[in-house]
């Protein structure tokens, strides 16, 4: 039996994945902050085990993760997608707020990043998989703090493509649209192609499990749009994304 490990699995994306993982045979390690609702799904889950943990706290992760090790021996994929936002607080530049968002979005996937990174390499084999988002792509409404982490996620994600590819470790990028979670609840505009989090947990399982793409982004309908909107002029870009979120009538 094969195990993977999923932080941000208490709600949204993370939570669709693990019962995805665990109805698909595998053994999941479960963590998140909120305990709670780790437990609701580990306990109506054999293959679903707790692991409560703050990303933000490195000797907590490396507690976490000797923990998982010692339970399940072998671990084959880490998925790391805790993440936080408030989009009326980085509307309004809330510094604190932003220095948060980067301390969760940015900096709690690199303390995970970094603990697992020697297992990995010493294995010579293995499976990163960090969570960004279309925000990363280019700015986009209320993202003052989201954006810039998933930005800088996607230049790490690129970095450590070339340095763990040395030791057969194979790094993922997940790239979502818009997707029902609490936390897309809060925003104010219209998110075009919204999707479930079942709908992106079977789109990311499909392309870790039976694809070979450095990024996994969906829905295409939307994400192929936001390519293209990457190269055009800044003047022609902002008046899309206008019209797209229909922001500028809020």
């Amino acid at each position: 039996m094969k195990n993977i490990w999923i932080t941000g699995a208490s709600s949204g994306i993370g939570r669709a994945l693990a019962l995805k993982f665990s109805n698909e045979g595998w053994q999941v390690a479960a963590s998140a902050r909120r305990e709670d609702l780790l437990n609701e799904i580990s306990s109506s889950n054999k293959n679903i085990t707790s692991f409560p943990l703050d990303v933000t706290n490195k000797e907590k992760c490396e507690e976490v993760f000797e923990e998982i090790k010692n339970k399940f021996q072998d671990i084959d994929i880490c998925f790391f997608s805790t993440g936080t936002w408030d989009p009326e607080k980085e509307k309004n530049i809330d510094i604190d707020q932003i220095k948060k968002v980067m301390d969760v979005n940015f900096f709690g996937s690199l303390n995970c990043i970094k603990v697992v990174e020697k297992y990995f390499k010493d294995k010579n084999s293995g499976h990163i998989s960090i969570v960004s988002s279309i925000a990363g792509y280019r700015g986009l409404p209320n993202s003052t703090g989201y954006g810039a982490s998933k930005a800088a996620l996607n230049n790490l994600a690129e970095s450590l493509y070339f340095d763990f590819g040395r030791h057969n470790v194979r790094i993922s990028l997940i790239s979502p649209g818009f997707i029902k979670t609490p936390m897309t609840d809060k925003n104010e505009f219209k998110m075009p192609f919204l999707k479930t989090s079942e709908f992106a947990a079977n789109k990311i399982y499909n392309g870790l499990i039976n694809g070979s793409s450095f990024e996994i982004d969906f829905p295409k309908e939307l994400t192929i749009i936001l390519k293209f909107l990457k190269i055009l002029p800044d003047s022609i870009y902002f008046k899309l994304i206008k019209k797209l979120t229909k922001y500028q009538k809020r």
